[in-house]
């Protein structure tokens, strides 16, 4: 599963630089998928090709949040994920609506970083 943060953020920052992956923004942000990986091109679920460096809305315009699709769970990096392990109100926790087997998460982690 890719790892969400609940409404409990108290938007502290602790767990941004955590992430090997860029992959976590503050709220109001626009975040990029070229933020800490080697994506030029995203092809969109609905087939859309967009250039990586396009900056996206924000997720949330009130917390700190994930990119699900950016999110490895650290897997490949660290042996557990450092948002949760950082998080002092444990508010970094696993999203139910995200569902990936460790495979998957590799994959995804070769993918965002051109291995």
């Amino acid at each position: 599963m890719a790892i969400m943060i609940t409404e409990e953020c108290i938007n502290c920052g602790a767990c941004e630089p955590e992430c090997p992956n860029t992959a976590i923004y503050e709220g109001g942000v626009e975040w990029r998928w070229a933020d800490g990986t080697a994506l030029e091109q995203v092809e969109l679920e609905d087939g859309t090709v967009i250039d990586a460096h396009e900056p996206q809305p924000p997720l949330s315009d009130e917390f700190y949040y994930i990119v699900s699709g950016k999110c490895t769970e650290c897997m490949g990096f660290h042996e557990e994920p450092q948002c949760a392990a950082v998080c002092p109100v444990d508010c970094c926790v696993e999203d139910p609506d995200y569902e990936e087997t460790e495979e998957e998460l590799l994959a995804k982690k070769a993918w965002l970083h051109g291995e």
